[in-house]
């Protein structure tokens, strides 16, 4: 069934109110007429079953049915930070890493990106990739729509590692190397850290850009708290890197039956 997120305002106790693209896409797309239902969530802590009750183009009046529980979320909050990619790999990495559960997404600046930054340019594309992951979100029946931040610069990045439980940073490197892998970093965390283990826990997982990351920013990344990881022997497409990591994570913590 459809679901679409709503400012918090418009969802009543009673009633709620589709306005904006929502109403559009509704209406003109899903082809909404009074009496069908669809699912609408305030992306915070509700959501509900409503039945549509005055339709028009540009607004749907909606009753509430049944409210629903918010459980389309994982475990795990796991917030990707990207090294900005060359053409449209960023809205692939937010869209279906949206998909396959990521929290959040921070886009930032590395030494080897091959993309030229233009700061001029910022805010229209965060709200592009925001609205990626909207749709996205809605079409994976999330419970909430992943923030995407402001593109960080390096040092910026850094600075919010020792917000995590876990950082891990995808380092080809670390393929050379016995036990360097995403799996044994985690089962390493688990065992040294057993109070949270099994808990909610807050990850980042660093994905570097086209060319890689240097061994500067390797070091910088390992002395700033973070744990370098391997993704196996074969080398990744960066947009590929992030969801392989990010799916690799959601089975370890138990999203896919791993644990």
């Amino acid at each position: 069934m459809q679901r679409y997120f709503i400012p918090p305002e418009q969802l009543g106790e009673h009633s709620a109110l589709l306005t904006g693209d929502d109403a559009h896409h509704a209406v003109r797309v899903m082809r909404m007429e009074a009496g069908d239902c669809v699912i609408v969530s305030d992306g915070v802590s509700r959501a509900a079953l409503v039945r549509a009750a005055a339709v028009t183009p540009s607004r749907v009046e909606a009753d509430i049915v049944e409210w629903l529980p918010m459980n389309g979320e994982p475990r795990w909050s796991v917030t990707v930070a990207q090294s900005l990619p060359k053409g449209d790999k960023m809205e692939l990495v937010i869209q279906k890493g949206t998909e396959i559960g990521a929290a959040a997404f921070i886009p930032f600046q590395s030494e080897r990106m091959i993309v030229q930054y233009d700061s001029k340019k910022e805010a229209k594309r965060i709200e592009r990739w925001s609205k990626i992951a909207k749709e996205a979100a809605e079409q994976a029946h999330r419970s909430r729509i992943p923030p995407v931040a402001a593109v960080q610069s390096w040092r910026g990045l850094l600075g919010e590692i020792a917000g995590y439980d876990l950082v891990l940073f995808c380092y080809e490197k670390e393929n050379e190397a016995e036990q360097a892998g995403l799996r044994a970093a985690i089962h390493a965390f688990r065992s040294s850290h057993r109070a949270l283990s099994d808990n909610e826990l807050k990850v980042m997982l660093i994905v570097g850009p086209e060319g890689g990351f240097t061994e500067r920013e390797a070091a910088e990344a390992e002395a700033a708290g973070a744990v370098l990881a391997g993704l196996g022997k074969r080398i990744l497409r960066t947009e590929t890197a992030a969801l392989v990591g990010l799916a690799c994570l959601m089975y370890e913590s138990g999203e896919m039956g791993g644990v």
